[in-house]
């Protein structure tokens, strides 16, 4: 007797885990309803992987798809204000769906919308990572979407399998899922070529790699092979390993833990360090925080950088900048990306974190550079 499959590491070692569900999967093509029974099995894979510890975030298309049906806009392509319009009256909708599922599976969903410039520019980069941060840390699901309603032709991801890479790369995800109406990467579109075979593993996007990806998808996936190939630079880039795998079963996640088919794309480094290489080496920095003898202990201690412990600033930085961190001795100990602007920073420096909020007239973060967006100097 054959055993069957066993699921990958990358799949059962995962602790953060980004999923993409595509319009095709949520929508029924036919009727341009929500397809409930589908997304009651999603949901019930989502809380499974829930009460095993991981975080899951879940990029969800499908509110244009919602909307049009309900405006009763022809079928075809869109002018951007149809869509526009569309994604407002559809997000509703979706929003209401994905609450209604989680909650009678005793769990919380968040909406969150965004655009291209939330991923791209780092201070609303820290913004969008921070908030999901938090509503992961209470246990509630970020369920993220591109802002259609506002996002212009010349500021759109375009598609969610990138937008779903640009998510699970600023959240340091360990394993990015992009469900499909197929079960991975083929040599040759199988629709096309009976003689195309399916490719389990890829460790690199090679030109070979990137000349097997099709025509894009239909109108109710702008995405095809070649979006998700793109998909995949982005992801492993980041230091995410991605999985293209279908999403036309019932459980398709639940599918995953069993071993079903699918294609890998494998990050040659983790999360964490690709976005620490990514502080260090990548990054200009705007200036330079000189800290005392206490505060470097407690960086080379895996600590977050505090107002109390920095002696003084140089440069002009905005939130989200990246900076240099000074030892005692002038000597660099790491760099990473500064909480406050400079005049806010000049404010705060030498006082204690409980003190932000009066000093500055508002609520603050309480570190000046957190432990999460620094990357120390080896030695």
């Amino acid at each position: 007797m054959i055993a069957p499959p066993k699921p990958r590491p990358e799949w059962t070692g995962a602790r953060r885990i980004v999923v993409k569900i595509g319009s095709a999967l949520l929508v029924d093509r036919a009727t341009g309803r929500l397809r409930a029974t589908w997304l009651n099995g999603m949901a019930d894979d989502v809380a499974e992987l829930v009460a095993a510890g991981k975080e899951v975030v879940l990029v969800s298309s499908g509110a244009i798809a919602l909307g049009r049906h309900v405006m009763g806009l022809p079928k075809g392509p869109l002018e951007l204000e149809q869509s526009q319009a569309a994604a407002a009256v559809g997000q509703i909708s979706l929003a209401s769906a994905y609450q209604d599922v989680f909650r009678a599976r005793g769990l919380s969903v968040a909406q969150v919308l965004l655009t291209l410039g939330d991923t791209e520019e780092r201070r609303r980069y820290l913004n969008a990572r921070r908030t999901m941060d938090t509503l992961l840390a209470h246990k509630i699901i970020p369920v993220v979407n591109e802002n259609d309603t506002v996002a212009t032709a010349e500021i759109r991801y375009g598609d969610n399998d990138r937008l779903s890479a640009r998510v699970a790369s600023m959240m340091s995800a360990d394993c990015l899922v992009l469900l499909s109406d197929i079960d991975g990467l083929y040599t040759a579109p199988p629709a096309k070529d009976p003689g195309a075979t399916h490719i389990p593993e890829v460790r690199s996007i090679t030109p070979e790699i990137e000349a097997m990806a099709g025509d894009p998808g239909s109108e109710f996936s702008k995405g095809g092979m070649r979006t998700k190939i793109e998909a995949a630079k982005i992801a492993l880039g980041g230091g995410t390993s991605m999985v293209i795998t279908t999403g036309e079963t019932m459980h398709p996640l639940k599918a995953m833990s069993s071993g079903a088919r699918c294609t890998w794309f494998l990050a040659s480094s983790d999360p964490v360090s690709s976005r620490k290489r990514w502080i260090s080496g990548q990054l200009e920095p705007a200036g330079h925080v000189h800290i005392d003898a206490g505060a470097e202990k407690a960086l080379l201690s895996g600590k977050s950088l505090l107002p109390a412990g920095v002696k003084r600033l140089e440069g002009q930085f905005e939130r989200g900048d990246a900076v240099i961190i000074r030892g005692p001795d002038g000597r660099e100990i790491g760099r990473g990306l500064v909480a406050y602007s400079r005049g806010h920073a000049d404010q705060i420096i030498g006082k204690k974190s409980a003190d932000i909020a009066k000093v500055l007239g508002q609520p603050g973060r309480a570190e000046l550079v957190h432990r999460d967006d620094m990357a120390l100097s080896p030695g």
